[in-house]
């Protein structure tokens, strides 16, 4: 096991784990077996809106399906990524000016941030949002501001 693994699983053990998911290319029950798999207790779904064309990831349903699961649902919108930085990333493609952008719009959102802290060290949690891969997702960000309060994150 590498090193980076072990401490993964020591974070997860000690309940100092930050679980990320993304939805792309999974269906609804792939992600709640990976969800449950990993004992999640809380999803917190980071999407500006929390609106899909793929079944079962609309807020709604998405939430209905997690309780029956006993999966708890949180929805916070502030830590989305605003739709003018999406649409420069879509115009540009330039991960690093996204990645300046979405951290410009994250220092303004403190009391959210300290919620979802506060949230990952009292229950299992995960974030959800649409992409697979969590380095080209404002996720990646995300997990670099939590891991200096504590947090490991793991990529599911």
């Amino acid at each position: 096991m590498t090193r980076q693994g072990s401490k993964r699983k020591r974070a997860a053990r000690k309940g100092r784990c930050l679980y990320t998911i993304g939805y792309e290319g999974k269906d609804l029950q792939a992600v709640l077996t990976s969800l449950l798999t990993h004992g999640v207790e809380q999803l917190v779904d980071v999407r500006e809106n929390p609106m899909s064309r793929k079944p079962g990831f609309s807020k709604s349903t998405l939430r209905e399906s997690l309780i029956a699961k006993g999966i708890g649902y949180l929805h916070l919108r502030e830590l989305g990524t605003p739709q003018a930085v999406r649409d420069a990333y879509r115009s540009d493609g330039d991960l690093d000016v996204f990645r300046r952008r979405y951290e410009s719009h994250l220092s303004g959102q403190e009391e959210a941030l300290m919620m979802l802290s506060a949230l990952a060290k009292t229950k299992v949690s995960a974030l959800l949002c649409f992409e697979a891969d969590w380095r080209a997702c404002h996720r990646s960000i995300l997990c670099d501001t939590l891991e200096r309060e504590g947090l490991t994150p793991i990529h599911l």
